[in-house]
């Protein structure tokens, strides 16, 4: 790619200088660090570190030409942008050739329920005959490939080049988890969505957006800026109901509502529900199908309308939504059942928000003919107003709760035990304190009887445990298991 057409593509933001402007570009690089050989180098300005200041560097390491959001004193050419993270995402879609183009992609963001409705549509598409990619908190999954991912929106630069491998893959259509924080750093810019899903917004990384305004409008950017793309809009949030109210005053594109409490495009009734699934009557837009759901709760009903409702708008028939949904019989460490201990039921869930604990604890609840166990644990370096919100959400809806560790970071794991323990104690002393979580699993399995069921919360499919800047392997499912496994040898 020569670096004229760079300049062509980031058109009516750019202030060029410099010489060789007809160099070939081999390579785009944000880590100065990295040798490249005719490498385009892009500064950003981070929260922490400003890469203008490693400009040098990055020409010593290769880079024969820069974008930067003010004039550097170096000698390769430099092209000046206003907002150098948008020039990243355009230039990384010209670079790999704008696979995203060829392709319908479809954007899902939500405090939760992202993963499990993305998979619930990838599902949806597949039984359509359709080739699928899929990219969220569980990694990348199309063709025969399948591998993990260290964010949920990859950067710029390795989600255009997955775009890329995709479509040589053969990819009709992808689906994709957008966070907050890919939206705040406009790491979607470059992408054409063809349509956009919000779940819900719930209380979630207040360490980073500090208060629920400023992280409702990273989210509510997916909606306004990419405003043609149809919008499938949960009606039963408050936020989803602003998002439609701010389409319609813009003359927005296509928005269409789900939900089971107020009037919707689609809804649901819910006819029977247990440990098996839940039965329901979905009405997408006056179209019916009668589903069984494999994956348990209410929440889950949700979205399963998002998905249907999204699958519709693609055109996808409502045979294939059926299938879709009915096929689909678990996601990974989202209210995931891994065995029984003495008629002891076990569950592994992702919940790490106060919606989400709620959500999955309710759901249990109901179905529980003994007590309610909950184990979990809040991570470290993290939004520590959820902490104790979660510890009374555990008092109210568990009998019993074992407070233990998730990922601590750079924390003292007892330091985050104690301020869940403030909002528990509110509501209930039926707690125990294991810090080391594999050791409060164990108890938690020895301590559990008759017709219990266990729920282990926070972490979900993770297959790490963090500490102190270190992975160390650990998976909930795994863990327990192995130790299900052990417990069952020694009864016999």
């Amino acid at each position: 790619m020569r670096l004229t057409e760079i300049i062509k593509e980031l058109n009516g933001e750019i202030c060029f200088s410099g010489e060789d402007v007809e160099r070939e570009i081999h390579s785009i690089q944000v880590d100065s660090r990295k040798r490249v050989e005719n490498g385009l180098f892009v500064c950003i300005k981070g929260e922490r570190t400003d890469s203008h200041l490693k400009a040098t560097e990055a020409i010593k390491s290769g880079a024969v030409a820069l974008i930067a959001e003010k004039r550097l004193n170096v000698s390769v050419p430099q092209i000046l942008v206003s907002d150098s993270r948008v020039a990243l995402g355009k230039v990384a879609a010209k670079f790999y050739g704008e696979p995203a183009k060829s392709m319908k992609v479809i954007g899902i963001t939500g405090t939760n329920g992202k993963t499990t409705t993305s998979f619930m549509l990838s599902s949806i598409l597949e039984q359509e005959g359709k080739k699928v990619g899929v990219i969220g908190t569980l990694g990348v999954r199309y063709g025969e490939k399948n591998y993990p991912s260290a964010l949920t929106t990859p950067d710029p630069l390795d989600l255009h080049k997955t775009f890329a491998d995709m479509r040589a893959n053969g990819v009709e259509y992808v689906v994709m988890e957008v966070s907050a924080h890919a939206l705040y750093y406009k790491k979607t810019a470059g992408i054409e969505f063809s349509a956009c899903i919000f779940t819900n917004l719930t209380q979630d990384h207040l360490d980073f957006f500090k208060n629920m305004q400023s992280y409702k409008e990273a989210k509510e950017r997916l909606f306004q800026e990419y405003g043609e793309c149809v919008a499938i809009l949960n009606g039963d949030d408050e936020c989803g109901r602003e998002i439609g109210k701010f389409r319609e005053k813009q003359g927005k594109g296509k928005t269409l509502f789900y939900g089971l409490n107020t009037p919707a495009d689609s809804f649901a009734i819910i006819t029977a529900d247990g440990l098996d699934g839940t039965e329901c009557m979905l009405n997408i837009s006056d179209k019916l199908c009668r589903i069984s759901l494999s994956i348990l709760g209410r929440h889950n009903v949700y979205n399963a309308l998002a998905a249907a409702t999204c699958a519709t708008e693609l055109g996808v028939s409502m045979t294939s939504i059926a299938r879709g949904l009915m096929g689909l019989e678990n996601v990974s460490g989202r209210l995931e059942y891994v065995g029984s201990h003495r008629d002891v039921k076990v569950y592994v869930d992702f919940a790490h928000t106060p919606d989400a604990l709620r959500n999955s604890l309710e759901t249990l609840k109901r179905y529980c003919k003994g007590r309610l166990l909950c184990l979990f644990g809040c991570g470290g370096n993290r939004d520590k107003g959820k902490r104790a919100i979660m510890g009374e959400i555990a008092a109210k809806y568990a009998d019993f709760t074992i407070l233990t560790s998730d990922n601590p970071r750079y924390e003292d794991p007892l330091d985050i035990i104690a301020d869940i323990e403030r909002g528990h104690r509110r509501f209930s002393s039926r707690y125990v304190v294991v810090p080391d979580r594999e050791t409060a699993i164990d108890y938690a399995l020895d301590f559990s009887k008759g017709e219990d069921i266990l729920l282990i919360a926070g972490k979900g499919a993770e297959d790490y445990q963090e500490i102190m800047g270190i992975k160390y392997p650990f998976k909930d499912n795994d863990i327990t298991i192995n130790l299900l496994k052990k417990k069952e040898k020694e009864l016999r």
